[in-house]
């Protein structure tokens, strides 16, 4: 049995994950760090020149609703930026999307760093900042949230994404992640992209969603999830990271909660999308458990669209609720297809801090 919970994250690659980490809070609300680990990045060898590199990372959350950040440095090596300035519809992630319940407080908070409010062609309210890093976020109206936190913006929605071919990368996403529903598709030129890095083109655009609800034990927190695709039309993409490695700077995969990893696998195989990474491979014949990564443990594992994107899937198996009395949840215990009940997700809340903690 296969269970996608939602997009649990967005990873981010920056210089200095402190300074980074307390801009994402005080602006975005990431202010959970739900991970903040220090180790070797031993298992993604192909796409990090083939030596195993140290690292820091924090998860990072946002208890209004949506997925999370991670936020990713480099220890020991200078990350490498684009040797040009990203273009809407460059392949690969161009920006992460947010949800936001009060869009216009949400525009008022970033408006330093915001365009102005347009909407998009299914009539929602949007605007895109950038950060202090170069990276840009498209804010998305969504009514409702998980919890209030003080902060109108909240967690991730989901991604808009740079392709070749807008057809062959929206087969993949049906066929692998279930993103099934067109909330809209058209060609032109778009009131809406004007004021963004090459949003003057001519694009092929669609917005996808699923139509099968999220389910598994955060799928509440999650929530739903739309993935935005830019095929440009009038100039030849550049790859984002053509030349660099993965946790280099820029938005470097969009990931997903699953429950049922091993039959995922097999699917994605059957399909011609294999895994090309795995923390755990010999999981599938019981030879091995879980990849631990600070407080929480599990199994990742990559794959790549057409254009060679990043797509992660995580198994959480054991993830801690206060980590500071020793109060931690194994996943593995519970029925994978119930979701947590809110106090228990709320306990998170008691987390909060005012920077990160190095570990």
């Amino acid at each position: 049995m296969r269970l996608f919970g939602g997009v649990q994250q967005i990873g981010i690659g920056v210089e200095d994950a402190e300074r980074a980490w307390d801009w994402y809070r005080r602006k975005l609300g990431f202010d959970i760090p739900l991970i903040d680990s220090t180790g070797i990045a031993a298992s993604m060898l192909s796409y990090t020149g083939n030596e195993p590199r140290k690292r820091r990372a924090i998860l990072a959350l946002n208890l209004q609703g949506g997925g999370g950040l991670e936020i990713w440095q480099y220890l020991g090596r200078k990350p490498l930026s684009p040797p040009f300035e990203p273009l809407l519809g460059d392949l690969g992630i161009f920006a992460a999307k947010l949800r936001s319940s009060d869009l216009g407080a949400a525009h008022d908070s970033l408006q330093d760093e915001a365009n102005e409010p347009v909407r998009d062609p299914r009539g929602t309210g949007h605007f895109f900042a950038r950060d202090p890093f170069g990276n840009s976020f498209q804010i998305v109206s969504m009514p409702g949230g998980y919890a209030r936190t003080g902060n109108p913006v909240g967690g991730v929605l989901g991604a808009s994404i740079g392709v070749s071919d807008l057809d062959a990368a929206s087969r993949f996403l049906r066929v692998v992640f279930g993103y099934d529903t067109e909330l809209y598709r058209g060609e032109g030129l778009f009131e809406d992209l004007k004021g963004l890095p090459g949003g003057e083109g001519r694009f092929r655009r669609a917005l996808l969603s699923r139509s099968v609800p999220s389910a598994g034990p955060f799928s509440e927190l999650l929530g739903p999830s739309e993935i935005e695709l830019f095929q440009v039309l009038d100039r030849s993409p550049r790859r984002l990271f053509e030349g660099r490695f993965w946790g280099d700077l820029g938005f470097i995969h969009l990931c997903f909660d699953i429950r049922g990893l091993a039959g995922f696998k097999v699917e994605c195989a059957s399909a011609g999308h294999p895994f090309t990474v795995d923390s755990n491979p010999g999981a599938d014949a019981g030879l091995a458990e879980s990849f631990d990564m600070g407080e929480a443990s599990g199994r990742f594992a990559y794959l790549e669209d057409p254009d060679g994107s990043l797509f992660e899937v995580v198994e959480t198996h054991r993830v801690p609720l206060i980590a500071k009395l020793g109060w931690y949840l194994d996943l593995r215990k519970r029925d994978p297809e119930r979701a947590l009940p809110r106090w228990m997700l709320r306990l998170l809340g008691l987390g909060r801090a005012r920077r990160p903690r190095a570990r």
